[in-house]
């Protein structure tokens, strides 16, 4: 009963954040995850520590009044991010490409795409990725992702079925994953990773915005097993309604010695392409959990 409540809730949202004129539920959900936002210690804290790394320039960390207001805009970006990625069903393939401003880097996804070795794209919690990879639509890329199983397995289910709408096929993170990403790949096909965030605690140490942190080593390895093409990539809300893609050119995924150096060498390219996109836009950041084990 429990299960089938939450469901139903979630459902419920959904088809209101489709049904609500365009702009009135971001600024709602801006508006409610801002107020949350104040109320949970532990993420504020979580997120203030990890904006202050984004923030902070040649040794200088920003004033506290400075953190705290980007802390309350990561926040608000937070619930955009949630209401945009629940109207995208509700949107035509046309009226997202008209949503995007510019797309800075188009010339290496085309390239890419006329490559058809297959293309891993490595992106951080940042914007929203789901319109990125639905953005990948117009070039004729769709782009499968990995979603972590939610409970009970219909809400898994649901996700899926309104990010496939959309153009994005998820895979579950589980055992048979990485196998089902390598067929992706060998097709030719597109893989979307975020990878600013070691789920599942079995990452590779890599310096990240000054530290020593671990990052998936799935983009890398994908990248170097397959000879696939590897970007890092974001998608920024703004400016007013629109979007803002980012795509880096392309990090060397070349086999020279053994496979663990070279997804460790690979991977710490990554990281550094993901400060760049970070540091772009901080208060777009919006990961809630601890990254940084070190004291600031």
């Amino acid at each position: 009963m429990a299960g089938r409540a939450r469901v139903a809730l979630f459902k419920t949202i959904g088809a209101l954040a489709e049904a609500l004129p365009e702009r009135v539920d971001v600024g709602v959900a801006r508006g409610v995850a801002r107020r949350l936002g104040r109320r949970q210690r532990a993420a504020a804290g979580n997120l203030a520590a990890n904006q202050r790394r984004a923030l902070s320039l040649d040794g200088v960390a920003p004033s506290d009044e400075l953190l705290a207001r980007f802390v309350d805009r990561g926040f608000a970006s937070y619930g955009q991010y949630w209401a945009e990625g629940a109207k995208l069903p509700a949107l035509s393939q046309g009226a997202i490409d008209d949503r995007f401003a510019i797309a800075e880097g188009v010339e290496f996804l085309e390239a890419a795409r006329t490559a058809r070795n297959g293309l891993v794209v490595a992106l951080p919690h940042v914007g929203s990725w789901e319109w990125g990879g639905s953005f990948l639509n117009s070039f004729g890329l769709g782009m499968t992702a990995i979603a972590e199983e939610l409970d009970p397995p219909a809400l898994f289910d649901w996700f899926r079925q309104k990010r496939e709408a959309i153009g994005i096929q998820v895979k579950p993170l589980n055992d048979h994953a990485g196998t089902a990403l390598l067929e992706v790949l060998r097709r030719g096909g597109v893989v979307g990773l975020l990878c600013d965030r070691d789920l599942q605690n079995n990452g590779v140490p890599v310096t990240f915005f000054g530290e020593r942190v671990t990052m998936p080593a799935g983009p890398a390895t994908l990248a170097l097993r397959t000879g696939a093409t590897l970007l890092a990539a974001a998608c920024y809300s703004g400016p007013g309604r629109d979007h803002y893609a980012v795509v880096r050119p392309p990090i060397p995924a070349i086999r020279e010695g053994r496979l663990r150096e070279d997804v460790a060498r690979v991977t710490q390219c990554v990281a550094t392409e993901l400060e760049g996109l970070i540091r772009r836009a901080p208060d777009q950041w919006h990961v809630l959990q601890p990254l940084f084990t070190a004291a600031p």
